[in-house]
């Protein structure tokens, strides 16, 4: 059987396999179904961001659901973090949230969510899996209902306010926000202001098809000149669904996401906060922050990439810091999953408790140069079994020596293969990733 889940979620095209209404009914049916093994007549609460197709995904979810006796609850608009609290919050059953993240706007992707706002364990999507491939499923003589929640959006943002530390406010503060177009576009202005800070919105009118279009955590470039224009503090770019941030210091420079980490885990471990003295990273981590760790006296562990590997890791190490480059970091202490407007927040917190600004917080952590370069690919053999490929990247490990490294892994969403190096000097880190990549390149497109 076709694995239909990744580690975020189902994703493809909002018009085709996995993403058709007809597969969108399905995941309903057969999420409804197996949360109705806690309870027989299951909540399960539906948000999603503002691509034009989530409309159409949130109307098949919400059918299949209700066809199967079960209620479904429509929050609309809302970041990921939003649900996974509001599902806590109301006690729901289950939450999920329709949205493509990062991606453009023509994809669409639908991630779920357990009773106690985690992502599902790949043995609880084998099972709803399972349940999507079986025979057409029984429709239900008496069907669930289908009900908007109102308040779920301003119950998170009293949440987002509460992060804080106690009497903190943002008196003073100047933030440029870039929302994406996407699922923060209301609430993250509304939280800031709410705060005492100074608001300049950008990328907070979404159309349906402008969702991360030259904008948003992976496109910081406006946001850094806004920056420097309105001599703000700070900036902060959020994805599709605001459970990713970038931030951007105040001389216009980004601040990636380990760096964010990296500054975070000093003020936790200042506090007090950091739980087990650990923070959780990928292993697409920099080099930087393991030294700036271990500077720290910080105990560092590496996962597998993916945001549920760093959570796994968290929970079984009683860790409350963790996340990925990208910028998705995961506060456990204080939510359920990554937010990207928490880690906002909690960068600021950061900011005040030393008194120093974002670039001289950020520039504890040294950045070795990385090149990332994704090649197509028509197949995705063991690479290990690959010895042209093993021999380029032997190479490249005796060039680096201690002094860098490479990664070679195939995407888990994507047709390519991820050739990532980081070195000494950004020429040394070029030249060596174009060596394998070509390689690649030549062995499987």
């Amino acid at each position: 059987m076709e694995k239909l889940f990744g580690t975020d979620g189902v994703r493809g095209r909002a018009n085709s396999y996995p993403i058709s209404p007809e597969m969108c009914l399905k995941i309903g049916q057969a999420a409804a179904l197996y949360f109705k093994g806690e309870n027989p007549r299951p909540r399960i609460i539906i948000g999603k961001d503002t691509r034009i197709s989530s409309y159409m995904v949130e109307a098949a979810v919400a059918a299949g659901i209700s066809s199967t006796g079960a209620d479904a609850l429509l929050a609309g608009v809302l970041p990921t973090p939003g649900i996974a609290l509001a599902v806590r919050e109301i006690g729901a059953d289950a939450g999920i949230v329709i949205s493509a993240s990062h991606n453009p706007y023509h994809d669409n992707g639908i991630k779920i969510f357990d009773k106690n706002g985690y992502k599902l364990t790949d043995e609880q999507e084998r099972k709803i899996e399972e349940i999507i491939f079986s025979p057409p499923l029984p429709l239900e003589d008496d069907p669930g209902c289908v009900l908007r929640l109102e308040t779920v959006q301003g119950r998170y943002a009293d949440f987002l306010a509460s992060s804080l530390p106690a009497g903190m406010t943002l008196g003073g503060l100047s933030v440029v926000l870039d929302c994406a177009n996407g699922a923060a576009y209301a609430v993250a202005p509304r939280v800031f202001a709410r705060m005492g800070a100074f608001v300049r919105p950008l990328f907070f009118t979404p159309n349906g098809k402008n969702i991360n279009l030259g904008c948003g955590s992976q496109n910081p470039e406006k946001l850094c000149e806004e920056v420097v224009k309105q001599k703000a503090h700070l900036g902060l770019a959020f994805d599709g669904d605001a459970d990713r941030c970038i931030a951007v210091d105040e001389t216009g420079r980004v601040v990636s996401g380990d760096r964010m980490v990296a500054l975070c885990a000093a003020y936790l471990k200042e506090q007090g906060r950091l739980k087990n003295n650990t923070v959780v990273t990928t292993v697409m981590s920099n080099l930087g922050l393991k030294e700036c760790l271990a500077r720290l006296e910080i105990r560092h562990i590496l996962t597998e990439v993916g945001d549920r590997y760093v959570f796994d890791a968290m929970r079984r190490e009683d860790a409350c810091l963790g996340g990925e480059d990208s910028g998705h970091v995961i506060f456990l202490d204080r939510h359920s999953t990554g937010d990207g407007i928490l880690t906002g927040l909690q960068i600021i917190a950061a900011m005040n408790y030393f008194g120093k600004p974002l670039s001289v917080l950020a520039d504890a952590m040294k950045v070795y140069p990385q090149k990332l370069i994704n090649v197509p690919v028509a197949k995705k053999p063991d690479l290990a079994g690959l010895p042209l490929v093993c021999q380029a990247i032997e190479k490249v490990k005796q060039e680096l020596g201690e002094h860098g490294r490479i990664l070679v892994r195939y995407s888990g969403t994507r047709p390519v293969c991820r050739v990532m190096v980081e070195g000494p000097t950004f020429e040394l880190t070029q030249e060596c990733a174009e060596m394998v990549a070509e390689v690649v390149r030549e062995e499987l497109s």
